[in-house]
């Protein structure tokens, strides 16, 4: 254990973390509607950034008050449907839809960020899609084939869109803004805009679910925290490569607790995702090397 890199260790570890992550939001999920897990998770997420702020003497307002604004509205557009994926898709299955948000960073930062998208990008982009459309397995691909809920799918896919766009907003915003001034408006939308969507159709947790909620703030917590030290000590590659675990954490989650098996229509679609982010990953750090 000694001889593994100390920032790879905390990769392991945020993997871990963001796994059970959704193991919580999927168990609470089954009798609690989505939105009162996304309630859940800002309020917690919200009281430790709250915390913190105060314990550092920063001021959690920041300067560019309309683009944090924004981007907590996409980061809770993006949560909202992460958690409904997880709630009604096999978890290793949604992990890797999830994981597609960096190729729409990519397409996205060519967009906002004026930054150059090659014809290579391009098409591993549309790989990409195409190895979601595999994971769905649409009848007339799979020829039969038990096919993933399309809506859940959908959901999904938009919630890597939506990610991504609140990461372009995010490495605007790292010009001028501490990381915890951005997490605080992130928890801050998040509890201002779920609350009204959670209390129409409210159900009062039971013992149990409780904890889970609890364990679902927490977990994520933990996984930004270990996520953070890890990129701070590691090479982005190496770093990404080792985050690739959350995928098989949720597989392994998946079969014990839910019984799902991946299928080859998942694995051959989750080899198509993960082998295209990781490239895009590859070209675009060479890129920003070479400037």
């Amino acid at each position: 254990m000694s001889r593994i890199p100390v920032g790879l260790r905390y990769m392991a570890a945020a993997a871990f973390s963001f796994a059970l992550m959704s193991l919580f939001v999927k168990g609470a999920g089954e009798r609690l509607p989505t939105m009162q897990v996304v309630l859940a998770r800002s309020v917690i997420t919200l009281v430790i950034t709250v915390s913190v702020l105060r314990l550092r003497g920063l001021t959690p307002w920041g300067t560019e008050r309309r683009l944090l604004i924004l981007r907590g509205g996409l980061g809770f557009v993006a949560l909202s449907s992460f958690y409904y994926g997880v709630i009604h898709l096999p978890l290793a299955d949604v992990t890797v839809i999830q994981y597609t948000n960096p190729v729409f960073t990519a397409l996205l930062a060519a967009l906002f960020l004026s930054e150059r998208l090659g014809g290579r990008e391009v098409a591993l982009v549309l790989a990409s899609l195409g190895g979601v459309v595999v994971m769905a397995r649409p009848t007339f691909l799979s020829g039969g084939a038990p096919a993933l809920d399309p809506m859940a799918v959908s959901v999904a896919v938009a919630g890597a869109v939506f990610s991504a766009a609140a990461y372009v907003t995010v490495r605007r915003l790292g010009r001028t803004e501490d990381p915890w001034v951005v997490v605080f408006y992130f928890a801050l939308i998040s509890t201002v805009m779920a609350t009204p969507l959670a209390a129409p159709g409210w159900i009062q947790p039971r013992g149990w679910e409780w904890l889970l909620l609890l364990g679902v703030g927490i977990t994520t917590q933990l996984g930004q925290v270990f996520l953070t030290q890890g990129l701070q000590r590691e090479r982005a590659g190496r770093a990404m490569a080792v985050g690739y675990l959350q995928i098989v954490f949720a597989a392994v989650w998946g079969f014990l607790f839910y019984h799902e098996i991946p299928d080859r229509w998942s694995l051959t679609g989750a080899l198509v995702i993960v082998g295209c982010t990781y490239l895009i990953a590859r070209i675009r750090r060479g890129a920003e090397e070479r400037k």
